[in-house]
């Protein structure tokens, strides 16, 4: 497999984990909006190549062919087998940007906020009616052509939910239907980063997996422990999601591994 990188500290560790490995990389800077790799890589076989770095690599992976490249995902909130599961999402209220000021009356009320897509437009987080008005009301107030890409847009569409109180969150690397790592990241309202799982909760993961195979050939999966039970949080691309305190030489290798299979 030839690696392709952006440096970031995270990518920083990945590539300590690949020399562990005695496997090869080179490293390259993205021309923003335009998404070209500074120095242009040469690459001896599109079929097997993968970038990590930000999420806008998959426009140069699919530009050029490269596979696996980048594992794009589909929504997690529209796979059926996850509804059951699900934290936030099986019951949630979607609008898209410009439907806001029109459809969410500004009562005070808190809502779990993020995009539907794995875009990174704007992080998972809590915010009142009001604020995320007026999130809204900032960028409807721009013309789309003056809307930076990669940033929120009149058309995104988002996903609203009741927050709920979580005890702990972690976050499970899964390569070919199998968990291969794994990183607590909260601990109650602590951010904590620990290679550390319940069993429990490693056994939710996998089962998580279980039941829908095909979903994509590796991804991130974060589940958490509320006073209900185990559930799950979402899904995230793996290229492009914190590495926390996984096993990078674990991870590198599974990857890697796909060349092979």
């Amino acid at each position: 497999m030839q690696w392709l990188l952006q440096q970031f500290e995270d990518t920083n560790k990945l590539a300590e984990a690949l020399d562990q490995l005695e496997i090869s990389y080179t490293w390259h800077k993205v021309v923003p909006f335009v998404g070209e790799l500074i120095p242009e890589p040469v690459v001896a076989d599109a079929g097997s190549v993968v970038m990590f770095g930000s999420y806008t690599l998959w426009k140069n992976a699919e530009a050029n062919g490269y596979r696996p490249g980048v594992f794009k995902l589909r929504p997690f909130v529209h796979e059926q087998a996850w509804h059951p599961y699900l934290l936030n999402g099986a019951d949630a209220l979607f609008l898209t940007l410009q439907d806001v000021p029109q459809r969410l009356a500004d009562d005070g009320r808190d809502w779990f906020l993020r995009p539907v897509d794995d875009s990174k437009e704007e992080p998972g987080n809590v915010k009142s009616t009001g604020e995320i008005i007026r999130m809204a009301e900032r960028v409807l107030a721009l013309d789309e052509d003056e809307i930076p890409k990669g940033s929120l847009r009149h058309d995104t569409l988002l996903m609203l939910t009741e927050p709920v109180r979580i005890l702990r969150e972690w976050r499970l690397w899964v390569v070919d239907g199998r968990i291969v790592t794994y990183s607590l990241y909260k601990d109650g309202s602590r951010v904590v980063h620990r290679h550390e799982i319940d069993d429990d909760a490693l056994d939710f993961g996998q089962r998580m997996v279980d039941i829908n195979p095909g979903y994509s050939q590796a991804y991130v999966i974060d589940v958490c422990r509320t006073e209900e039970g185990l559930k799950l949080l979402e899904t995230n691309c793996l290229n492009a999601a914190g590495f926390y305190a996984a096993d990078l030489v674990k991870l590198a290798r599974a990857i890697d591994g796909l060349a092979r299979t």
